[in-house]
């Protein structure tokens, strides 16, 4: 069998307020098409298939879509929901989709009752469902320690526990199936496991990082599909997390986005090969002074891309966005960091405006507090001329 590990589509996701909903048909797209190029029999799904609990009609169609179309190409799916993810809302009609080759394990009922494949050994064209080698495949849903601990049986509502309370269910159902056949097991699990790489478009799990669960809670099964984490990554050979199918934060900028490819037999997995795929967009993260940056020619290729821009100059040019918008139309994200500001002693603008001298000191002081530059000749001299004016309008009543 030959099975296709993705994760964290985030249906319905935008970029930095532009719209990807385009850009996420297209990944369908090239997934449809790879599931039926490569003939991939079960396509898995560990997690954060939506971006919110309460997805907008548009968003549910394009999921609607995906499932039709890669059924249609000859594959089933397993799918388990992530923190973004309402498992209520999409567990609904599970036992009915489950007939169309779409199985949903969203439940904590669910942890021990995988979606069970048989498997060939050899030339065999088919393997005998009672008694020949099986993969069945677990789907552990996103837990909420607080809400589940207690169905789980675990006193601690920690990441950890519950956690390996689920596993430890799924271990037992193994075991049981085991006495009387050869299994091999692929596990879904949402979560964050030690040793993986994050990034910026991640919501955490919890509150200093205690929501990493070790790595050995994973041990003994065939593979183990990860979802949450955005970059594909490797923390062992049978743990990978296959990451988001598209950026979806500038930290993700250097990721090759993709997938992971499992070949499975009765002899168990047979390999492990990467799957990439195409970016809508390149991503450009940018540094320098502006001027720098809109006569470099080196950067002709940044034109194309979403940008995100920091510019270094010692003061905050005018008109920066515009500007830079003018040669990287796609600038999304302006940051500044002057060059040396760090050197510079750091005075909150109270204190500044308490050692003003003047009213115009305090104007040009205000000016350059909220706009991160210093008033020039000209600013100054109608600062100092309206307030000639309010003056002289004073004096006159």
């Amino acid at each position: 069998m030959r099975l296709l590990h993705t994760s964290d589509w985030h249906l319905g996701r935008s970029f930095h307020g532009v719209g990807m909903l385009e850009a996420q048909r297209a990944f369908v797209d090239q997934l449809v098409t790879f599931v039926r190029d490569e003939s991939v029999d079960v396509v898995l799904i560990a997690g954060d298939v939506y971006d919110r609990a309460l997805p907008s009609v548009d968003v549910v169609g394009l999921l609607d879509d995906a499932l039709v179309r890669l059924t249609s190409a000859g594959a089933q799916v397993v799918l388990t929901s992530g923190n973004h993810d309402s498992a209520i809302r999409l567990g609904f009609a599970s036992r009915l989709l489950e007939r169309g080759g779409v199985h949903l394990r969203t439940r904590l009922a669910e942890l021990d009752q995988p979606v069970l494949f048989p498997l060939a050994a050899g030339d065999e064209a088919d393997a005998d469902p009672d008694t020949g080698a099986v993969l069945a495949i677990y789907g552990i849903p996103w837990l909420e320690p607080r809400l589940v601990a207690e169905q789980l049986g675990v006193e601690t509502a920690s990441h950890f526990e519950v956690t390996r309370a689920a596993t430890e269910r799924v271990r037992a159902d193994l075991r049981t199936r085991a006495e009387t056949r050869t299994v091999h097991s692929v596990v879904l699990a949402h979560t964050f496991a030690s040793g993986g790489i994050s990034s910026d478009s991640e919501r955490d799990l919890s509150i200093g990082g205690v929501g990493a669960v070790p790595l050995d809670l994973f041990d003994g099964f065939s593979y183990t599909a990860l979802g949450h984490l955005h970059g594909r990554q490797e923390l062992s050979p049978a743990v990978r997390y296959s990451g988001s199918p598209l950026a979806y934060s500038f930290s993700e900028a250097k990721h090759k986005k993709g997938s992971w490819l499992v070949d499975v037999d009765a002899a168990g997995i047979g390999g492990v090969r990467e799957v990439l795929w195409d970016a809508p967009r390149t991503l450009a993260v940018l540094r320098g002074k502006l001027d720098e940056l809109l006569g470099a020619e080196e950067l002709a290729w940044a034109e194309a891309a979403y940008c995100q821009v920091t510019l270094t100059d010692a003061q905050r040019p005018a008109q920066a966005m515009e500007r830079l918008r003018g040669r990287f139309p796609d600038t999304l994200v302006l940051g500044f960091d002057p060059e040396g500001a760090g050197a510079t002693a750091k005075t909150s603008y109270s204190s500044r405006l308490a050692e003003a001298d003047g009213d115009l000191s305090v104007c040009c002081g205000f000016l350059e507090h909220v706009r991160g530059r210093a008033a020039n000749d000209a600013e100054e001299a109608v600062l100092a001329e309206a307030l000639e004016a309010v003056r002289l309008e004073g004096v006159s009543r």
